[in-house]
């Protein structure tokens, strides 16, 4: 009779054990949940007193705080990062704008023929630096500046129409034909000035790289999707387009492979997508844009 009494004790003993100890594991399970949701950064806590448990809760905790050290170092970092390309970008202006100024004094001058020629390579190279130049200018502008994005109607086809045309140059200087289709005039909910920005990157991107004719097409659904397909001479890893320096080729390392960068960063700023695959020799990059909400 005694040892049964004791049993039940036990077993009463265990089991409030066992319910403790499920409450507790419960207990951990949502300050992770509530943590990962919350994005909160205090360590997690336990009432139990169990060596196993309490052992596993504080190696948790290291786990997260080691977590939130690298966290924090590869904030600092990517920060240091934008200072040295916008430090970059800033400093190398003022001498290249010095180097043109007497290129075109040097041009003013008598020239031979042979040093006619050195002078246009000179100043071709010029022109390639300053498009680098340029490029890091704007990436550093897009990722350090607080914007306050302006969002306002933007009718599409329209906005493309008008960056088409002022890049025609560019395009006839390379012998390629634009074909321009849209399914509808439709309006877009963005910043106007960075869907400028965009699009002249996307024009420019088929302008300089093209090997052959361009198809820019607006397709209208849920969003605004804009396509700009062309074919390509060199292997393009339409997974890395988008990544910063990526030169899927010599002639896009020109530009430092910042061009399509710049489009994906504002693009999703703006609350939207950007991507591009490749279908045999044929690149198609894709940008899409929420659509204006009365529309």
């Amino acid at each position: 009779m005694i040892l049964a009494v004791v049993f039940g004790v036990a077993a009463i003993i265990l089991a409030a054990y066992l319910i403790s100890l499920q409450k507790q594991l419960r207990s951990i399970n949502n300050q992770l949940s509530i943590r990962l949701a919350e994005n909160k950064l205090q360590p997690l806590s336990i009432e139990l007193i169990n060596n196993d448990l309490n052992n596993l809760t504080s190696n948790i905790n290291r786990i997260l705080k080691k977590e939130e050290e690298w966290e924090i170092q590869r904030t600092i970092e990517e920060k240091n990062f934008k200072e040295m390309i916008a430090n970059i970008s800033h400093d190398l202006r003022t001498p290249l704008t010095a180097i043109k100024g007497y290129q075109q004094l040097i041009g003013s001058e008598y020239l031979s023929e042979k040093q006619k020629e050195k002078l246009m390579i000179a100043e071709k190279h010029t022109d390639d630096l300053t498009l680098l130049i340029n490029h890091f200018f704007e990436y550093s502008y897009a990722l350090n500046a607080e914007r306050n994005l302006g969002y306002e109607k933007v009718e599409i086809s329209q906005l493309v129409a008008e960056c088409i045309a002022g890049h025609a140059s560019m395009f006839e200087d390379r012998g390629i034909s634009v074909n321009f289709e849209i399914d509808s005039f439709a309006y877009a909910h963005i910043d106007k000035e960075a869907g400028m920005r965009v699009v002249q990157n996307l024009v420019k991107n088929a302008a300089q790289y093209s090997a052959g004719d361009v198809t820019v097409r607006i397709h209208i659904s849920d969003v605004i999707t804009l396509i700009f397909s062309n074919a390509v001479n060199s292997q393009i890893d339409a997974e890395h387009i988008f990544n910063r320096f990526y030169a899927g080729d010599k002639m896009r390392s020109k530009s430092g492979g910042l061009g399509l960068s710049i489009v994906r960063l504002l693009t999703e700023q703006m609350g939207g997508e950007a991507y591009a695959n490749i279908d045999g020799n044929i690149l198609s990059v894709f940008v899409s844009f929420p659509k204006y909400e009365n529309d």
